[in-house]
């Protein structure tokens, strides 16, 4: 009996051990998997950690930097799961919500700067027509002089409120009739600061639509101030005009410090007119020159480049008018002017041997002559009569006549006076004269 009992004992030992090497075994598979499982959670959340540091420090601030400058790149995710980006909808959301707090923000900015500006147009204008009527009422030198320089100054400022107004989304403010190139070129100059460094082209008879005008004038104001700000102050702006088969271009070359690669990829990003879309982003103070252009381009058509290198070793900016803004100067028809009369000299002394001037006189068409009127007889019997009407030529007669140096003949015009004062005074005549043709459309517009 005591043998099958110790059988069984023994069985059952052998059996609770290998239960027991079961429970250990399976026990340690438990603990190793349970160790591995934490170490994946810790390094998850490590790594999970490590994503939302990298969204607040660096996609955040460059997404909301993106929305001013395309030229930013948005970095994505550290890790990816399951192929996309954990936060997606998070950034959509957050994009959302800047971008439209930044566009109302921009939109409340610029109507306040609208509103400023067209009131600082207005005094401006009034400020311009104060000074036209002193220029008017002084003759004084010294007192012309400062007048004018009143002038220059008053000129400067209207550009630059009428600069941040366009870019504010209003309108230039002005409306022309069409131009030439160069009159264009000499209206852009008229509102700088160093107007004496540009090299203004000669005379061109392709002219500027009448829409188109001020606008263009405004760009190459801009660019031309731009050249002669960044150029030594002694250096030349050269400006000239450049025919192309579907246009012409306006070609602005300065010999300053030039630009980098930064810089130029900035300045073609709002040349393409995205600078007018939020106007913090323009720094402080705002640099204004390029998005105005840009605004202006995508307004009316016309193309600007500043991606080019002066042959000075400045830059070349390019100002591209399609043809579509373009077309020929109107040639003004002849003013027919009376001949003056030409009285004989006193003496034959009187008369010098140089050559004698033409002067070509148109004889009238010919008319029946009216009935003398009789007033008698003369001594010899010979009736007196007094004619109604001159006697009508047939052809052109052409005289030639010499007159002394002294003996101008009457109704001529007087030598020309180049002194200073006479320059300002007619400069002066001919800015009044043009501004009062614009008057009534700036004050309509403003």
């Amino acid at each position: 009996m005591e043998y099958p009992l110790l059988t069984a004992a023994l069985i059952c030992v052998s059996l609770l051990a290998a239960a027991f090497a079961l429970l250990l075994v399976r026990q340690r598979r438990v603990t190793v998997n349970t160790g591995r499982r934490g170490e994946q959670l810790l390094a998850e959340l490590r790594a999970r950690d490590e994503e939302n540091r990298h969204l607040l420090h660096r996609r955040l601030p460059a997404i909301v930097e993106a929305q001013t400058n395309q030229a930013v790149t948005v970095p994505g995710p550290l890790r990816a799961v399951n192929g996309e980006d954990p936060h997606r909808e998070l950034l959509v959301v957050i994009s959302e919500l800047t971008g439209q707090t930044r566009r109302d923000a921009a939109e409340s900015a610029a109507a306040t700067l609208r509103a400023m500006m067209r009131t600082v147009q207005n005094l401006a204008g009034e400020q311009q027509v104060l000074i036209s009527a002193m220029e008017e009422q002084h003759d004084n030198p010294d007192v012309l002089d400062g007048l004018l320089g009143l002038d220059h100054a008053n000129s400067q400022l209207g550009r630059r409120a009428q600069a941040t107004a366009v870019l504010c989304g209003s309108w230039p403010g002005l409306q022309r009739s069409a131009a030439t190139l160069t009159d264009v070129v000499r209206g852009a100059t008229s509102r700088i600061r160093d107007y004496a460094r540009v090299q203004i082209p000669v005379s061109s008879d392709t002219a500027v639509v009448s829409q188109a005008v001020e606008p263009v004038v405004l760009a190459v104001a801009e660019l031309m101030d731009n050249a002669a700000r960044h150029s030594q102050p002694g250096a030349p702006v050269q400006v000239t005009f450049q025919q192309a088969h579907n246009g012409l271009a306006i070609v602005i070359d300065d010999a300053g410090v030039g630009m980098t690669v930064e810089a130029v990829q900035r300045a073609g990003w709002l040349l393409e007119g995205h600078g007018g879309q939020d106007i913090a982003a323009l720094g402080v103070p705002p640099r204004i020159g390029f998005a105005v252009i840009g605004v202006l381009s995508q307004r009316y058509g016309f193309r600007v480049s500043v991606d080019m290198r002066s042959p000075f070793g400045g830059v070349r900016a390019v100002l591209f008018l399609p043809s579509e803004l373009l077309t020929r100067a109107a040639v003004p028809a002849p003013v027919p002017q009376e001949v003056p009369s030409l009285a004989a000299p006193a003496s034959p002394a009187a008369i010098t041997p140089s050559p004698a001037p033409h002067v070509r006189v148109p004889a009238p068409e010919p008319q029946p002559a009216e009935p003398a009127e009789e007033l008698g007889t003369t001594a010899h019997g010979l009736p007196r009569r007094r004619r109604r009407a001159p006697v009508s030529g047939a052809a052109t007669t052409t005289l030639s006549v010499q007159l002394p140096p002294s003996a101008a003949p009457e109704g001529t015009e007087p030598p020309v006076n180049n002194s200073p004062v006479a320059t300002a005074t007619a400069w002066q005549r001919g800015t009044r004269q043009g501004r009062a043709s614009s008057t009534d459309d700036e004050r309509d517009f403003q």
